[in-house]
């Protein structure tokens, strides 16, 4: 069944249907309408299986699809014509330019947590860069998963977008198929499986994954603000973010100010019961409510919170003090989910020690109004992207490539960097059968000599050509038509000259 799927796309595309930039621009199209009129089925799935607020299923799910396809589609004549590049002596005359070929059938693996965004939102640019594309939405999203099943077909090309649907068994067998491309969100213990699979044919493979993403907050912070964008950060989707806060390191005085003022904060935003609130999601299964509530019953930190209710899949947001980076139960793995630990350190150093003796983070948060503790994070420690002052927006600005390092993640999306990732940047020379192209390539022939080769060393030396050289070509025909037309005027006012020249054609 999925082997027959990937030859139905692979059919279409080796049809060609997908090369006219015309029918990429509709489908693109169409998948925005997609979006836009069905917004309300979305949202309702997204409440069925996470229970997720209609402001975050909106804002950070539909909309957040919808204007990944606004930037892909106000930018796609920009990204799909050639790139033209600098040339050296030897190829002053020809033209260089990178050509974006469609890499084939890909395959786009979407995540539970933000299933509509993570399933979607790579789909845009794989449609602008010309492929052929297998969907497989996450099992554990259901509702989720059976409304793409039931939309993609009805407004993308049949044959060039499947939604193949199911779980383990289905995923293997899909793995087991060759892409030309394959582009998975989730787990780092699935992104080692996708990657072992991709090596039987060496495909490619972005794998967007997750990790234990830090924060550090300097005593010099607006605790204020820290505090209402760092618990933000943490509580939207219960904490089943990839790029959520996963601890906080900070000096025993901000520790201090900081959690009597996030429980505050948390009690001001949902409540003297939380689990009542209508703007917290739950955790999406009893297997990871479980897993976290295993973490909190073994944590040896003095825990704030920690409410749970397991018939209603919910977890109290809950800070923990007094943990140990090392050994706590809340430091073995990303938690993914409601629960904040918070561990103490002298200054900025121990902080980026401590940062730099675990796996590189997806991501990397740091609170202050120092520039030097800001330059410090950023050249001393490596993540795959970092955030001053503030958490999770970065991933709204698409002039931005979204990605990990390490652990962490290969590959890199968002705008731009998604056309980017689906495609295969061509390079082409196209040269002409003019003498003096001829003639500076003819120091490539037999008989070598040692003149052949001083000229050849001259001809291809790597420096920095000047920007005017690469209108010489057309200087010189311009050169060339002044002189066509001086030409002719003169001989037009000069009878003698005219008769003598052109007298045979008169």
């Amino acid at each position: 069944m999925e082997a027959q799927e990937v030859e139905i796309c692979r059919k279409a595309f080796n049809s060609g249907i997908t090369r006219p930039l015309e029918w990429r621009r509709q489908q693109l199209d169409n998948l925005f309408r997609m979006m836009d009129e069905n917004s309300a089925t979305f949202v309702k799935a997204l409440a069925e299986d996470l229970r997720k607020p209609e402001q975050e299923a909106l804002c950070m799910e539909v909309d957040y699809v919808k204007n990944m396809i606004r930037g892909v589609t106000n930018h796609f004549d920009e990204w799909t014509k050639d790139e033209y590049v600098e040339k050296n002596f030897l190829t002053l005359l020809d033209e260089t330019f990178i050509h974006h070929d469609p890499l084939g059938v890909v395959l786009i693996m979407g995540a539970w947590n933000y299933p509509v965004q993570l399933t979607f939102g790579p789909l845009p640019g794989a449609i602008a860069a010309g492929n052929c594309v297998i969907i497989k939405p996450s099992e554990i999203s259901d509702a989720v998963s059976r409304a793409m099943a039931e939309l993609v077909p009805k407004y993308l090309h049949p044959e060039c977008f499947r939604v193949v649907e199911g779980g383990i068994p289905e995923t293997t067998r899909l793995l087991q198929c060759k892409f030309d491309h394959i582009f998975y969100t989730g787990s780092t213990r699935v992104g080692q499986i996708v990657r072992e699979a991709s090596n039987k044919f060496l495909t490619p493979v972005t794998l967007e994954l997750g990790g234990k993403s830090p924060t550090y907050i300097c005593e010099s912070a607006d605790m204020d603000l820290t505090v209402k964008r760092l618990i933000w950060a943490k509580c939207i989707n219960l904490g089943q973010t990839c790029v959520a806060p996963d601890y906080v390191l900070c000096s025993e005085s901000v520790q201090k100010v900081l959690v009597p003022k996030a429980l505050e904060l948390i009690k001001e935003w949902y409540g003297e019961n939380p689990q009542k609130s209508p703007d917290l999601c739950r955790i999406v299964n009893r297997r990871n409510f479980d897993r976290l509530s295993a973490m909190l019953d073994k944590t040896r930190g003095k825990v704030y919170g920690g409410a749970t209710d397991p018939d209603d899949c919910y977890i109290q947001p809950t800070l923990v003090t007094g943990v140990d980076y090392k050994g706590d139960s809340l430091m073995q793995e990303e938690i993914f989910g409601p629960i904040l630990p918070i561990i103490t350190v002298k200054d900025k150093e121990e902080a980026i020690d401590l940062i730099n003796s675990g796996e590189k983070p997806l991501t990397l948060y740091v609170f202050t109004k120092k520039k030097d503790v800001m330059d410090a994070f950023k050249l001393k420690t490596s993540s795959g992207s970092a955030v001053i002052n503030d958490a999770i927006v970065h991933l709204s600005v698409e002039t931005l490539p979204f990605g990990g390092v390490g652990q962490s993640g290969m590959g890199q999306y968002h705008g731009k960097y998604t056309f980017q990732e689906f495609s295969h940047q061509k390079s082409i020379l196209v040269r002409d059968f003019s003498a003096f192209g001829e003639y500076l390539g003819s120091i490539r022939y037999p008989p070598y000599s040692m003149d052949k080769v001083k000229r050849t060393q001259f001809l291809i030396k790597n420096r920095k050509t000047p920007g005017f050289l690469s209108y010489i070509p057309h200087f010189a025909w311009f050169l060339v038509g002044i002189a066509c037309g001086v030409g002719g005027y003169y001989l037009a006012n000069n009878r003698e000259l005219t008769r003598k020249y052109l007298g045979d054609y008169l």
